[in-house]
């Protein structure tokens, strides 16, 4: 229930200060609106337009770098961002309150974990191991320990990976400040899907099935992804 209220507080879109709110929140809908008027002035935009293709064009025209043509190319934190901008809006009604969560989002993202990939992808090994080795040493006989979707589990988050209702809840943690988690999870997921890992024998293959994994089956792994991050870091608040 307030689980966007939250999120806009935690990452600055509001002050804690739960008296100043609304005031804020106009100038946010003002500031959205210009931008968004802006990019129709100038074609950039229509009403016909991809809701998260606009999204990226103002934040594009907010930090300067939006191009003078719409045929260039997608730079990869432009994909970043949309595929965020996917999931965010999947989760969030409000059109103003989805692009300040999405661009805030973005940015807590580049700023506080942009350097941590390697470092979760070295964790997600090592507790990996410690939960089932065997699934480790077929990984590595496959060639496939250094060919799983890192980027989409550690970089995108795994968003376009986990439905909204599993997802928010591993973002939550994110937005508290904690990377960790996407560790657990990616564990998880593998000892989930060991069966089907295990008797998949290229690397290819198995990095396909863990890009696309069954939707129908993710809250669980959420809970127990969880359990395991409070099983080997101990209390949350002190697992960055």
């Amino acid at each position: 229930m307030y689980r966007i209220l939250v999120w806009k507080v935690l990452l600055g879109i509001l002050p804690p200060h739960q008296e100043t709110h609304p005031v804020v929140m106009v100038y946010r809908r003002e500031q959205y609106k210009d931008v968004h008027h802006a990019l129709e002035v100038i074609r950039f935009v229509n009403d016909s337009s991809p809701k998260i293709d606009v999204f990226l064009y103002m934040y594009q025209l907010e930090t300067g770098k939006l191009s003078r043509s719409q045929m260039y190319t997608l730079q990869p934190q432009d994909e970043l961002f949309l595929t965020i901008a996917a999931a965010m809006e999947e989760m969030v009604d409000d059109d103003v309150d989805c692009y300040w969560l999405i661009k805030n989002f973005v940015h807590h993202l580049d700023t506080k974990f942009r350097d941590s990939q390697q470092q979760l992808q070295k964790g997600f090994e090592h507790y990996l191991n410690i939960e089932d080795s065997r699934l480790v040493t077929h990984l590595k006989a496959c060639s496939a320990l250094d060919k799983l979707p890192y980027h989409l589990w550690f970089r995108k988050c795994f968003a376009g990976c986990l439905p909204p209702s599993s997802l928010q809840r591993v973002w939550d943690k994110l937005v508290s400040g904690s990377c960790k988690i996407l560790v657990f999870v990616a564990v998880e997921i593998l000892l989930t899907f060991k069966m089907k890992v295990m008797a998949l024998n290229k690397a290819d293959t198995i990095n396909d099935f863990l890009e696309k994994i069954p939707e129908d089956n993710t809250d669980p792994i959420i809970n127990k992804a969880i359990d395991l991050w409070h099983k080997h870091c101990g209390i949350p608040a002190h697992s960055v």
